[in-house]
Formats: structure tokens, sequence, C-alpha cells
């Protein structure tokens, strides 16, 4: 496999095949990728709703800027972000550090409570914006796994996440909606599937020392 090719051949989709669907085995590589994602500490702040009601799809769509991807597409994947990252939510991480690898205390203690202080001193708004960044690095990831499974995909930034929360309940839960990325296969006759990528050189946009 030559990943490069898989990267050159993926595009965000504007257009989906409303007949085919992502299968479950598939399904489950990502979800997978998912969760072994890169986070900043570790702590895992983003969670990942995955969409398969279609008239529930059909709903988003004006919550969307009329994306009609959303409806069409054979699944939508949500990333949503902790709203409350506190001492207990620190804490159940290390109870898996512990669990996973039997880290004795003495080890353990010091960072735990480092981070323990270091989350309480911080503003919300900044909490909010470090988990944020963290639902970017997941979709980065889950884009370039779906290029490599051969499933179409389109990042999105353009809806409500407000309007997202409510109609999916995600405010009752404890999470924020932050990305959309509805998946699946490219429809036939989406003329934008063939088109040649613009990007800089590689030497534009990348440099050594």
């Amino acid at each position: 496999m030559n990943i490069i090719n898989k990267l050159k051949w993926r595009y965000a989709t504007k257009k989906f095949d409303e007949s085919v669907s992502v299968t479950p085995e598939k399904l489950e590589v990502l979800k997978e990728a998912f969760n072994l994602t890169a986070t900043s500490y570790g702590l895992q702040p983003v969670k990942l709703l995955i969409i398969k009601d279609k008239a529930l799809q059909a709903n988003l769509v004006k919550l969307s800027m009329n994306q009609e991807q959303v409806a069409q597409a054979s699944h939508v994947l949500v990333f949503c972000v902790e709203t409350k990252i506190d001492s207990k939510y620190i804490e159940s991480y290390f109870h898996r550090v512990k669990k996973a690898r039997d880290t004795p205390d003495e080890i353990l203690n010091p960072f735990k409570e480092f981070l323990i202080e270091d989350f309480k001193e911080k503003p919300k708004a900044s909490i909010k914006n470090w988990a944020v960044k963290q639902a970017y690095l997941a979709m980065g990831n889950l884009l370039t796994v779906c290029a490599v499974e051969d499933i179409d995909a389109c990042p999105m930034e353009g809806f409500s996440p407000e309007s997202y929360d409510k109609l999916l309940g995600l405010d009752k839960k404890g999470l924020q909606s932050v990305l959309v990325m509805p998946i699946g296969y490219r429809a036939k006759d989406d003329i934008l599937a063939d088109l040649k990528k613009v990007r800089k050189e590689v030497n534009e946009s990348v440099f050594e020392l």
C-alpha cells in the first residue's frame, strides 16, 4: 500500500452514493483508530458519536448550512468534547494507567497532582480550547484512516454546534459538538472527485534546519 497515493485519492467528498454503506467491520476499524488517537497528556477529552439514523441525518442538514452530504452519507461522525475536565476526570485517567501498567503510586502521584492543580487553575474557556484542539487531532487521524480503508469523508466546521447539541441531547451528556464528518462512498456523478489536488510544492510548505 502506498499511503501517498491514498492521500492523493482522498478529497472532501461533495456527493455521496446513498446506496452504499460502510460495513460494520470498517466502522470497527474507525472506532479503534479514533480511540488510539494521540491526545495531550493522554486524557482523551474527545468522544465520537456515530449517526446512522437516516431520518436524523436528514434533520441535521438544515443545521449544517444545508450541506446535503450529511443526509447522503452512510454515517455521520460527530466529534464532541467533554465539558467538565475536573479532578475526578483526571483521576480516572490515572486509574486506567495503573490498571494497564501497574505503575506504582509513588511514580504516578506527582504527575497526577500536577495535572489536577494545573487544570483547577485554568479558565474554563482555556480548557475548552485545549479540548477542541484534541478533536482536530482525532479528525485528522480518521481522515487518514478513512483514506487507507477506501472510505470517503467530508470534514465539516460549517454547522451549528448549539443546535446539534440540543437535537442530539449532547448537552445532557456533558458534551459539546465541535466537528462533523460524513463518511461513505463518493457518487459516480460527483464532478469534483477526479479533479487534481491543488497544493503548494512540497518545498514551499516544508523546510529543514
